[in-house]
């Protein structure tokens, strides 16, 4: 186990935005020092199928840890018993995991966790990472985030990183890392539906869409936004961006599109088609965009998940898809291993798993190299 000391985190109190310094996001394809996971623990996530998913989170672990190492959020001693128990059964080398410890309510990381910017290196310089607090505070639904919401502080402590705070007028501005797409050239895309909705899960009350795209640029070091309409149905983030659209390079993107013009989400998504169109990068070029396939419609309890194969997460060793013992499970497979050719895509079983409404990348958050 790899355990470190907590540093003083030196917190922004100037009104120097991290843009200005000359820290940007860096895209998720480029090399990690490490992903964050939090560990499962909140049973109401996964209702009647709970029991399962340590396990497809030691799946995922296995994966991941081949490449990069694991800092894994756990509430206490007797959770990083449980998480040594499943790594040790599925062949996980435990050298690779820090066990942070730290309260959590849920295990969403991509949300909650830190995010982090590089500032490239420059003459004697060396590039350097710090994080930004995005303010979670449970996608503007759930009353239960106080504990996730300082899961960035713990991070900055951790790794004696340097935290911004994310704020729009004194105030603080919230998103998610699910709610955001990134390049890592200075292109951003997101979704209305998310956080442009004037009275659904308002993150931001009040902001106009110019303050909202002005917070994101000087807080991600991005130069321009680009807004899609809507996410899948089934959906309780209300619109997140990492269930439709993803970039699988600088100049490349697949996007979800659903063939069957009777489902609920054909029209939501063939409006996404029809927007795609407008984007510009951030040299003004075209993006190449690939058609990604829905899996058929997944219901648990009558109720319809969020079942996609845009939510893969790309780490060191693979890039991870979530898949739903479905016909285009393969079909998404071989288009991502055509697009992906440095790096093997394999498939990891997300049917329970999209029981708590989210898969493989909402579950994990990056720290580059």
């Amino acid at each position: 186990m790899l355990r470190a000391k907590f540093m003083p985190t030196q917190i922004n109190s100037a009104a120097t935005t991290p843009a200005a310094l000359g820290y940007a996001m860096p895209a998720e394809w480029e090399k990690h020092e490490a992903t964050w996971l939090g560990w499962p623990h909140n049973a109401s996530d996964w209702p009647g199928k709970f029991e399962v998913i340590p396990w497809v989170y030691g799946e995922m672990v296995r994966k991941i840890s081949g490449g990069e190492k694991i800092n894994l959020i756990i509430r206490h001693k007797q959770d990083e018993a449980f998480a040594r128990r499943v790594f040790q059964h599925v062949g996980v080398d435990l050298r690779k995991i820090r066990f942070v410890t730290h309260p959590t309510n849920r295990g969403w990381t991509r949300d909650t966790g830190p995010i982090f910017l590089k500032k490239a290196e420059s003459g004697k310089r060396k590039a350097e990472t710090d994080i930004v607090h995005f303010h979670f505070n449970g996608w503007a639904k759930y009353d239960n985030w106080r504990k996730d919401t300082k899961v960035p502080e713990t991070a900055a402590k951790l790794l004696g990183k340097r935290l911004f705070h994310a704020e729009h007028n004194g105030k603080p501005f919230i998103i998610e890392g699910g709610g955001i797409e990134l390049n890592g050239r200075g292109t951003l895309i997101s979704t209305e539906e998310c956080y442009l909705d004037p009275k659904i899960q308002v993150r931001n009350p009040g902001l106009s869409k110019k303050e909202i795209e002005t917070t994101l640029k000087n807080y991600l070091g991005v130069k321009n936004v680009f807004w899609l309409a809507k996410g899948p149905k089934g959906d309780d983030t209300h619109g997140h961006i990492d269930d439709i659209c993803r970039f699988v390079n600088a100049k490349t993107l697949v996007l979800v599109r659903e063939k069957n013009p009777r489902d609920e989400n054909y029209q939501p998504l063939a409006e996404n088609w029809e927007r795609i169109g407008d984007l510009r990068l951030e040299d003004g070029s075209k993006p190449e965009v690939v058609a990604l396939p829905m899996p058929n419609p997944l219901y648990f309890d009558g109720v319809r998940l969020p079942a996609s194969y845009a939510n893969f997460y790309i780490c060191n060793a693979a890039v991870i898809v979530p898949t739903f013992n479905d016909p285009n499970d393969r079909v998404a497979l071989g288009i991502l291993g055509e697009l992906f050719r440095d790096r093997p895509v394999v498939g990891i079983s997300a049917v329970d798993l999209v029981w708590g409404f989210g898969s493989l990348h909402c579950l994990t958050q990056q720290q580059p190299a």
